[in-house]
């Protein structure tokens, strides 16, 4: 073999031990102990990875809760079951767990809704978004092209034939993604023991919904009205041409069905998979 090629390879051969030599010197110097909380809590988890608890997974959350940066009720998924746990394992008081719930906030179908024009681009709402807004005379009102679907990692939702997107309750698990991807607004989460929530995001003027939606909330106030809400008006204030309904509003039936155009939807969210 020639001298030189056998001088090139022990020369390699030389700095490869060194280079590992120094690495695994750097490893024992730069060694930081896991803290086997991390594992006890990562294991608790539901390993749905979804991202509702703000972390880019479950580790990273037990990581973070393991360090006291994160709460142990901040699991969307586990709810008050695995808030509990954590709790233990870090010998902490788990807190109030709100569980929460995603709904679609617009009735504007192709039934009820205008559209200004016909859009035949890409089927992403962001996308059509960034022409004048979307094809829906209702600036607020659902674009129908499904990001909030496809954001859905769990089957909680799905588009109907009426270009409106509609959620599975029982699958969601307040993940957040689907609030995340609508660029109008349009999904909201909610707690699921709240019985009644508005079908609009519309801030505009009773006239000016009419125009253009025949199902948009137009600010009539009889919701918020005394006299069909003996609860009083602490739970549902007008701010905006828009009721803001409180999550434990219990006498709502007189009002809700005094709305003229059935923009509150009453629903049971409190079913849950399984």
């Amino acid at each position: 073999m020639d001298a030189q090629i056998i001088s090139s390879l022990i020369t390699l051969g030389g700095l490869g031990a060194l280079f590992g030599g120094g690495l695994a010197y750097a490893s024992k110097i730069f060694y930081v102990e896991r803290d086997e909380k991390i594992d006890i809590i990562n294991a608790a988890l539901p390993a749905a990875n979804c991202g509702g608890c703000g972390y880019p997974g479950c580790e990273p959350f037990a990581e973070a809760v393991a360090l006291g940066e994160a709460p142990v009720n901040g699991c969307t998924v586990g709810g008050a079951a695995v808030a509990e746990e954590l709790a233990t394992i870090m010998g902490v008081d788990a807190g109030e767990v709100t569980e929460l719930v995603a709904v679609v906030q617009c009735r504007g179908s192709k039934e009820f809704a205008k559209d200004k024009f016909e859009y035949h681009g890409i089927k992403d709402c962001n996308a059509e978004v960034l022409l004048t807004g979307g094809h829906k005379a209702c600036e607020y009102g659902c674009l129908g092209g499904g990001s909030c679907v496809d954001a859905c990692d769990f089957n909680a939702m799905a588009m109907l034939d009426n270009g409106l997107p509609t959620v599975f309750s029982e699958n969601c698990v307040a993940c957040g993604a689907c609030v995340d991807a609508c660029p109008k607004d349009i999904m909201v989460m909610i707690p699921r023991n709240q019985k009644v929530f508005v079908a609009c995001v519309s801030q505009d003027k009773g006239k000016e919904v009419k125009e253009v939606c025949s199902v948009g909330c137009t600010g009539c106030t009889l919701c918020a009205n005394p006299k069909f809400n003996p609860e009083g008006g602490d739970k549902v204030i007008m701010e905006n041409n828009l009721p803001t309904i409180a999550f434990d509003w219990a006498e709502y039936e007189t009002a809700v069905g005094k709305c003229p155009v059935k923009c509150l939807l009453v629903e049971d969210f409190t079913k849950k998979k399984n």
